[in-house]
């Protein structure tokens, strides 16, 4: 295990390093000019040499580089074109929705998907089994931002259950902030659960067809047994794999819901920052979203190889 473990961790390593090279490199070759940006097209060319040897964009593109990177490690990311603010702030304070809003949707989408996922299966070829797959295939089809808009439509504008948008800080008011993210929440899980529980029950189906299961039901054990002690763990390894890329998903393209509901996250964070030509905020935003999911799936990598073994061999 520990050589698995050890294996795994360098090859993360060396995955980090190479992305932080390409997220650097190919947005120093994108257009514009950041110190004309934050100047203006009326400046000097005086001080636009001056406020370049400040932001050390005349120094050789390594050197810039390097710099960059020993901020990764130290966590200063350097300061945002548009906000004036350190970019580290400004992503932590944008995270502090992403990742309550993500974590929870996540939760809800597994919790959804097994339970569904696995009474589909149970009940294969009934009408109940039937019922759960269209309703899933209506899942993967429906937009998230149309749904987002219906569940607008019905949980604020016609009964007033819930906020229609923004965001409480955690600090100001708990309550209302886990209000806020209510509404968000449903509607990537119903998203996200309708392609986890089609996984889940395939994965369920296959499982149940095994040897070892008829073995388990001839020894007399009850249906409810059978199905957690010796279906579900055999099958947790495809539903995790979904569940990994969904996870990237759902940091990455949260941005949607969060402009549907006008939540303060990284999402928007970033689309505004790409539309201000903030190089150095999108750069950390994108840096952090891409290291976020390589990590998510070296985790999900360590999961597989805890609950098969036979991983570690391969």
């Amino acid at each position: 295990m520990l050589g698995y473990f050890c294996r795994r961790i360098l090859e993360l390593l060396v995955t980090l390093f190479f992305v932080s090279l390409i997220v650097f490199f190919v947005l120093k070759v994108l257009p514009g000019d950041p110190a004309q940006i934050i100047l203006g097209v009326n400046a000097t060319p005086e001080s636009l040499t001056n406020l370049r040897n400040e932001l050390g964009l005349n120094q050789p593109i390594y050197q810039q580089y390097g710099h960059w990177l020993k901020g990764l490690f130290t966590g200063d990311l350097g300061d945002s074109l548009f906000y004036g603010k350190s970019v580290s702030h400004l992503i932590w304070t944008r995270l502090q929705v992403t990742l309550p809003l993500t974590a929870l949707a996540t939760l809800l989408s597994v919790a959804i998907a097994i339970l569904l996922g696995t009474y589909a299966a149970t009940h294969h070829g009934g009408a109940k089994d039937f019922g759960i797959v269209v309703l899933s295939q209506l899942g993967m089809s429906v937009p998230a931002f149309w749904l987002g808009v219906l569940a607008l439509l019905f949980f604020t504008v016609k009964f007033n259950l819930l906020p229609s948008g923004g965001f409480t800080e955690w600090g100001i008011n708990p309550l209302n902030a886990i209000k806020s993210l209510i509404l968000p929440v449903l509607t990537l899980a119903v998203i996200q659960s309708a392609a986890l529980t089609r996984m889940t029950r395939s994965a369920t189906l296959e499982i149940l067809s095994q040897d070892f299961v008829s073995t388990a039901r001839g020894k007399g054990l009850k249906e409810g047994s059978v199905i957690y002690k010796h279906v579900l763990g055999n099958s947790l390894i495809s539903i995790l794999t979904l569940v990994g890329l969904q996870i990237g998903q759902l940091l990455a393209g949260a941005v949607v819901i969060e402009s549907v509901f006008h939540l303060p996250g990284l999402g928007r964070l970033l689309i505004l920052a790409v539309q201000q030509r903030d190089l150095q905020l999108v750069q950390g935003i994108v840096t952090l979203l891409v290291g976020a999911i390589i990590v998510i799936n070296f985790i999900v990598d360590l999961v597989y190889s805890w609950l098969d073994p036979r991983i570690r061999l391969s």
